[in-house]
């Protein structure tokens, strides 16, 4: 279960870092068809010149051809031939000339690289299609994987749930001698993101939550939920420090009789405690005394075989 929840935080991070991604792809994108689109009007700018020369190019040679009944080109030969033009039609040839002038201004600069730049910006505009395509694709392969390492999870989680509590309230029961006890989740909806509620009602009192009951039983229903979770999931071996400190004798009788039932199922306890009864159920005692001033020394005490005290080291 951890591991599906640590693969789905590892594709939800690979998700975020796939939309930023795009999010930059996008943001190129639109730069280049920027360009792309100035390029194309550049491009239709100096078409349209070119069509207006053209037009006035044969405009020209039909009013030449009409008035002089010859081509342009030995009309200009022609023309070279002939003595300096008058003074009304030099003027005639100014205002021709600045009008033209007026009309390649308006035209504006031709760009004479549009076609080519348009052909790149149209190559580049493609590229980047097919990046963005191929991240979409990656997004949604991570979007399905993280759905399904979630409904993964979920149910294992779930599936555990149902377990624990199974164990929960038979191990209720039968430290506190009767009583009912359950857990509950926050959210039913959503069992991946919310806490987990401890309800109990021991012996004689109503169902409450784990906060309102008294130290020692508090001890005892975390104690049933601890080994709820331990039976779940068992270990070789198992460390509990002082749990008993809290507990009356008879409750301390209680969970050394569960743990002799589980350490028959093969499991090993080691129980750190002050409390003489749990010694007393214990198989093996381990301690430190000081035989002389300043120097300590652990003995250990079988009480399974005989009861005798050794030094230990």
């Amino acid at each position: 279960m951890a591991a599906a929840a640590s693969r789905a935080d590892h594709c939800r991070r690979r998700l975020d870092d796939s939309e930023r991604q795009l999010e930059e792809t996008d943001r190129t994108l639109r730069a280049a068809e920027g360009r792309l689109a100035a390029a194309r009007e550049e491009r239709v700018r100096a078409e349209t010149a070119a069509e207006q020369a053209e037009a006035t190019l044969v405009t020209i040679e039909g009013q030449t051809n009409e008035r002089f009944s010859l081509p342009p080109e030995r009309l200009a030969e022609l023309v070279g031939e002939v003595n300096e033009p008058t003074t009304g039609d030099l003027a005639t040839a100014e205002k021709q000339l600045e009008r033209m002038k007026r009309e390649r201004d308006l035209i504006g600069p031709v760009n004479l690289r549009a076609e080519e730049e348009l052909a790149e910006l149209e190559g580049e505009s493609g590229r980047l299609d097919g990046e963005r395509e191929d991240l979409l694709q990656a997004i949604a392969k991570l979007r399905q994987g993280v759905g399904q390492l979630d409904k993964e999870a979920r149910a294992r989680l779930l599936a555990a749930f149902d377990e624990i509590d199974r164990h929960f309230q038979q191990l209720f029961r039968r430290l506190f001698g009767g009583g009912h006890a359950h857990l509950s989740l926050m959210d039913a909806d959503d069992p991946m993101a919310i806490g987990l509620e401890v309800m109990a009602s021991p012996p004689g009192k109503k169902l409450q939550h784990l906060s309102l009951l008294s130290g020692g039983e508090q001890t005892l229903t975390a104690l049933a939920l601890r080994f709820a979770i331990f039976l779940a999931k068992q270990t070789p071996i198992c460390v509990l420090d002082e749990v008993d400190a809290p507990l009356d004798d008879a409750n301390v009788d209680r969970m050394c009789t569960l743990l002799d039932d589980l350490a028959a199922a093969g499991t090993r306890f080691l129980v750190i405690t002050h409390h003489r009864l749990t010694m007393a159920r214990m198989h093996r005692l381990f301690g430190v005394t000081m035989a002389e001033k300043g120097v300590s020394q652990l003995v250990s005490v079988d009480l399974v075989d005989h009861n005798g005290l050794r030094s230990v080291g």
